[in-house]
């Protein structure tokens, strides 16, 4: 089983790349959606984050509250990495099981903290969708309702687009000039002569 890795800077459209791929009947993990569900059904993340925490980070229905937590990593860098030095190796863990029960060829392992975190030493290949800043700050300005500086602030906890570019083994273009159902159309068939290759 080949597991690629899907990443690209918030609004850069990996999510659209996705549901792309998983029309072709690719399935796709997604890294962010998977570790707010650990986040309250692993045991072993969740007495992490109580004991990193207190038991105050969870709510009595067992729900993780985000607020509180919130409120303390993202005034605290140290506290943001702890919690991430906890959830990115469950998440890996969790993803990794999963490809095993997967029966296609490759799976997608989507996550906008690739080259951050571990993650790209558990993918064989990694794919970066990229658009132009400007774009991307208008997209998410758009989509979640919030300034340019709040806009600004998550792009400055990631990788420079440039860099995730040169790290990656192939580029998707979202810049609203190339088609992008094209681009994964053309990628798709590469992609399954290297799984053959395996």
């Amino acid at each position: 089983m080949m597991i690629i890795g899907l990443t690209g800077g918030i609004g850069s459209g990996k999510t659209t790349v996705a549901r792309i791929f998983e029309l072709l009947g690719i399935p796709v993990y997604y890294a962010d959606d998977r570790a707010k569900v650990l986040m309250t059904q692993d045991e072993a993340l969740v007495a992490s984050i109580k004991e990193a925490f207190g038991e105050k980070a969870y709510l009595e229905n067992g729900e993780l509250d985000r607020k509180y937590i919130a409120n303390i990593v993202f005034n605290d860098p140290e506290k943001l990495q702890l919690l991430n030095s906890f959830v990115h190796p469950a998440t890996i863990r969790d993803s990794l099981a999963w490809a095993k029960e997967q029966q296609t060829p490759y799976v997608l392992r989507e996550a906008a903290l690739m080259f951050e975190t571990e993650a790209f030493h558990h993918v064989d290949k990694v794919i970066c969708v990229y658009a132009q800043q400007a774009l991307r700050i208008q997209r998410v300005m758009k989509r979640d309702n919030v300034t340019r500086n709040e806009v600004l602030a998550r792009m400055h906890k990631q990788i420079d687009e440039t860099i995730k570019m040169k790290l990656s083994d192939f580029v998707i273009f979202n810049n609203e000039q190339q088609s992008v159902i094209g681009q994964v159309m053309q990628l798709h068939p590469k992609l399954l002569d290297l799984a053959k290759q395996q």
